[in-house]
């Protein structure tokens, strides 16, 4: 077992910085949620698109558009919308949009909305990524996502539901599940995609259900005790195959996060309560993640390690995140102690008094408006090991109804 080292031990903000690396690249390089613009090697004139987005990179709706414009590498730009959930919608946006719905895009000067219209539009002006959004055949598969939209809202969202209706709609989810796993495999390939089933990148078809299959696999397993990927290995499949491309990843959002933020923006998702259900509720909740559960990347050959990914966006936010602890300054050497237990993988004890805090930050990671999946897990689990050298005070939980916990105000540059 590592010794732990003392709170003089907790490594100063210089030597931190030291230990961070640089910012990534935003303009080029994988997909990644802090960027505002993307040219993907062209020059910023080329721009004929500006994507409207939330800032917390969380809508499903713009992760369908951001993901085809990053597949199909068209230059766009990125212009960021608070959702009514995490606070006030930008009074310049709704001059714009009166409805405030998200994702919109401006297109040649031409405001346009709702994802599937404005998947169709850019189709148009760009082509397609696969086989378009008018084939036959992708109209049959998007029908599919809305059945299985369905029976996942059914399962999840109705409240009071007892054993045996609870058995039911699980049926009913897994039943289309099951047309979801026949579609892939239909296919012979990677892909729902009709025209190319095994090429290097995914189709309309297939982005189609990323966002939501992405948020079902987190929901069912922190409310329902649900393991998606263990009852339904092709879709276990299709999900592992997006997880090895950068593009998606860049995009990718974690269990702990759409566990939380589902709710408000549901209307409510209920527990059954079972003991696999708490079980895995706990680990989400605790930063222990679920493993393949959540995720299967591939080893990352990346220069800069998922710690120092998450050092670097810690400390560019450190001030605003020490002005909204509930210790305010007191914050800073346990905020340094779980840095520096996260950078030199060995424990630090933090001041006392400290642990609520701590999880008070672990519970408001944002996964990928924040960082990536792999950062996130580890801060969150260096976050916890640190917490719990204090004791176990634990802050108060999340709100249900709404995330203005989350309001982006205070860290916009």
């Amino acid at each position: 077992m590592n010794e732990v080292r003392t709170d003089a031990d907790a490594l100063s903000w210089s030597a931190l910085e030291a230990l961070a690396p640089p910012a990534e690249e935003r303009i080029e390089g994988p997909a990644n949620a802090q960027a505002t613009l993307r040219l993907f090697g062209q020059p910023e004139s080329a721009v004929r698109v500006t994507l409207f987005r939330d800032h917390h990179a969380w809508c499903p709706y713009c992760q369908k558009v951001w993901l085809w414009l990053e597949f199909r590498r068209i230059p766009y730009r990125i212009s960021k919308v608070t959702m009514r959930c995490y606070g006030s919608k930008e009074p310049w946006f709704t001059a714009r949009v009166p409805s405030g719905m998200l994702p919109v895009l401006e297109l040649d000067g031409r405001l346009i909305t709702e994802s599937d219209r404005i998947l169709e539009a850019l189709e148009r002006a760009f082509g397609s990524v696969g086989a378009p959004m008018t084939d036959r055949r992708v109209r049959r598969l998007r029908d599919l996502e809305r059945l299985l939209f369905r029976a996942w809202c059914i399962w999840l969202c109705s409240p009071g539901l007892g054993e045996r209706q609870e058995r039911r709609a699980r049926d009913q989810f897994q039943q289309v599940a099951e047309q979801l796993e026949q579609a892939i495999a239909s296919g012979g390939g990677r892909w729902l995609d009709p025209d190319a089933p095994d090429g290097p990148i995914p189709g309309t078809a297939d982005l189609v259900f990323i966002p939501y299959v992405e948020r079902m696999n987190a929901s069912l397993a922190y409310f329902k005790g649900f393991a998606l990927r263990r009852e339904h290995p092709l879709i276990d499949r299709w999900l592992t195959a997006l997880e090895q491309l950068d593009t998606y990843r860049g995009t990718q959002s974690d269990m702990h996060t759409h566990a939380h933020d589902l709710p408000p923006q549901m209307g409510g998702c209920w527990a059954d309560g079972s003991e696999v259900q708490q079980r895995m509720a706990h680990a989400l909740d605790s930063g222990a993640g679920l493993d393949a559960l959540e995720r299967s990347w591939a080893p990352s050959a990346a220069s800069v390690s998922a710690q120092e990914r998450a050092l670097e966006r810690v400390l560019r936010h450190r001030s605003t995140l020490l002005n909204r602890s509930p210790l305010g300054e007191r914050f800073d050497q346990p905020l340094r102690a779980a840095l520096s237990a996260l950078i030199l993988e060995q424990p630090v004890k933090p001041a006392s008094g400290s642990a609520a805090a701590l999880r008070y930050l672990r519970d408001r990671i944002s996964v990928p408006r924040d960082m990536p999946l792999e950062s996130a897990r580890s801060l969150r689990q260096a976050l916890e090991s640190t917490a719990a050298l204090d004791g176990d005070q634990q802050p108060e939980p999340l709100p249900f109804e709404h995330r203005f916990d989350q309001d982006p105000r205070p860290f916009l540059s």
